[in-house]
């Protein structure tokens, strides 16, 4: 390892040489902070080839008794696309506008309290117990470990939770 390390050492006077005074090699390249690609980008930043992009409008907005060329998406003649026409056209999805989305959460809210209202008034007036108790004619004294042990109900013996 160590005579390695002395077959690659540089020359002592290379290495006291300062690194100006050296000269450079003409096959060195020189590089910059941007590639070409990067500067293409920077001069098209939506990388669509200068394409002047319409602003986003749905097609279901507009007028439908217009006097449109393309009366099916309500567009005229000659006038540009935008990127996300497939999204923009008239044959998309239709748009929920209806209500804001704080009325949609004051309806959601309302609809979850409701639910939850209706469930504590149930557990309030029905609660959960057997419709009809199990009675055993012994309470099952032997069974259960004996005469100082906790015994089931017998016939007659009214429920504990009563």
């Amino acid at each position: 390892m160590l005579s390695r390390r002395i077959v690659a050492a540089r020359p002592l006077a290379r290495a006291l040489a300062p690194a100006v005074a050296r000269p450079r090699p003409q096959f060195t390249q020189v590089r910059t902070a941007l590639t070409e690609a990067e500067r293409a980008e920077l001069a098209d930043p939506n990388m669509n080839g200068g394409y002047i992009n319409p602003p986003a409008e749905n097609r279901l907005t507009r007028d439908p008794y217009a006097d449109w060329w393309d009366k099916q998406d309500r567009r005229n003649y000659g006038e540009p696309c935008h990127e996300d026409n497939d999204i923009l056209g008239a044959i998309s999805l239709h748009t929920y506008d209806h209500f804001t989305p704080r009325w949609g959460f004051v309806l959601m809210g309302t609809f979850i309290a409701s639910v939850l209202g209706l469930c504590g008034v149930v557990k309030l007036y029905y609660p959960d117990r057997v419709s009809v108790p199990k009675t055993y004619d012994d309470g099952l004294e032997a069974e259960l470990g004996g005469p100082r042990a906790v015994r089931a109900r017998k016939h007659g013996e009214e429920p504990s939770w009563k």
